[in-house]
């Protein structure tokens, strides 16, 4: 065994929910936090059906994964997980790239940032622990999702289906986040990506056909909006945030995906010049300060467990 497989397979590394990732892994969460954030803009500038650009952007991310992936070979358990997180990948998609078209990117990524609630919630569900600190960083990104969807309301019923849909979206990411750190226990990352988001591209292959979606017939803009897509928000964001979970902590992870908020939001607002209403700014900050509530007491409470 090297000396990097012997540090991948000590796994209180990788579950230390309070170190301070290795500068490698800093720079891929720095790259990956733009990328992500690149996401939101990018998928409201488009008018390409939603399941025929999911299927072309994971498919593309499947196959520019490819020629790393074949130089490891699988472990059948990581290929399940990998195909597991594949389908919810198909999933939280759906719902996120809804998200965008119907509500603000401000909105709807402050939305998907509850990730970290949601896996609580799925932890607490599953019979583990959550402390009592925690209950109170939820029920302040409560109060936030309060104030948003209440102003989406008055806006428009689409607006507020957005923001529904931005829900569903997020806790299917606190699935998947947690399906792609179990598989990453037991195959490398770049065999996770390539598995993960070619079974996500198929999952979105059927709905495209028997909705009756072209996918071929679009406008030279519709295809570069796609390969900054691939570039940006799957193989510098997507794939660099996945690259990391071997060796940190999803919780870390966690709060830096915050960040896509703010991002996405300038984006918007240079490419599209899209503000959001005054109204909802109080309701981000909310989620955002109560998410990271969440997630830092969590992170605490794991480290007094474990000492």
């Amino acid at each position: 065994m090297s000396a990097s497989e012997e540090f991948l397979s000590q796994p209180h590394i990788r579950d230390s929910h309070t170190a301070i990732p290795a500068r490698p892994d800093l720079i891929r969460l720095g790259v990956g936090m733009i990328g992500i954030g690149t996401s939101g803009p990018l998928i409201a500038m488009s008018i390409m059906p939603i399941p025929t650009l999911i299927f072309w952007r994971n498919l593309g991310g499947a196959l520019l994964s490819l020629p790393f992936a074949i130089r490891h070979s699988g472990n059948r358990n990581g290929v399940k997980w990998s195909i597991i997180a594949g389908v919810i990948l198909a999933l939280h998609f759906i719902g996120f790239f809804l998200a965008m078209r119907w509500t603000t990117v401000a909105a709807g990524t402050a939305l998907v940032a509850l990730q970290p609630i949601f896996a609580a919630l799925f932890i607490k569900i599953s019979g583990g622990h959550i402390p009592s600190k925690v209950w109170l960083g939820m029920i302040i990104s409560f109060a936030g999702v309060l104030l948003i969807s209440g102003v989406d309301l008055t806006i428009s019923l689409r607006a507020f289906l957005g923001d529904v849909a931005a829900l569903v979206s997020a806790a299917l990411s606190a699935l998947y986040v947690m399906a792609g750190a179990r598989a990453q226990r037991t195959i490398e990352t770049s065999t996770y990506t390539t598995i993960c988001y070619f079974v996500c591209a198929m999952s979105a292959l059927p709905f495209a056909l028997l909705s009756g979606y072209s996918l071929f017939d679009f406008s030279a803009r519709e295809w570069w909006i796609l390969l900054a897509l691939i570039i940006g928000a799957q193989i510098l964001g997507h794939t660099m945030l996945n690259a990391t979970l071997k060796r940190v902590s999803p919780a870390i992870v966690s709060l830096i995906i915050f960040f896509e908020v703010p991002i996405g939001s300038l984006l918007a607002l240079w490419w599209l010049n899209q503000r959001p209403p005054l109204g909802i700014l109080p309701g981000i900050a909310l989620i955002l300060i109560g998410c990271v509530l969440v997630v830092t007491r969590t992170r605490t409470a794991t480290l007094e467990t474990s000492q």
